[in-house]
């Protein structure tokens, strides 16, 4: 699973909503290639953006396991989901180089955003011995 994470802090590039249609243009057209290819080599098995934290929410079980539910992250978060990739790779080494090329995803200017992208193994289910 590749996780776009977006960081308030260490970033040096304005919020999505300041950039111009144009810009926003040529990032979305970005990850449609990027999902396109991905879909076209049979890697991608999955994946979406996300909403900004305001409009998350944080859900827990109450009393009985009715839901008790929260608006999204504290204020103060300065990072939060924004996208999600699950891919089906031959290497561990071939996720690294997806998550590298996605992190080119172009911001303001047309320059790099060179956001962090998280990659983690999807676990397996447990062999039917356990």
């Amino acid at each position: 699973m590749l996780l776009m994470q977006f960081s308030a802090a260490g970033t040096d590039f304005p919020s999505i909503d300041t950039w111009s249609p144009e810009e926003i243009r040529a990032h979305v057209g970005f990850m449609s290639e990027v999902n396109g290819k991905l879909a076209a080599d049979g890697e991608l098995v999955g994946g979406e953006g996300l909403a900004g934290p305001a409009q998350a929410k944080i859900v827990r079980a109450g009393e009985g396991g009715t839901p008790v539910v929260t608006e999204g992250p504290f204020a103060e978060t300065k990072e939060f989901l924004a996208g999600f990739w699950i891919v089906d790779c031959e290497t561990p080494e071939r996720a690294v180089e997806l998550a590298a090329h996605i992190s080119t995803a172009p911001g303001p200017g047309g320059r790099p955003l060179n956001m962090p992208i998280e990659v983690h193994p999807v676990m397996s289910a447990p062999t039917q011995e356990m």
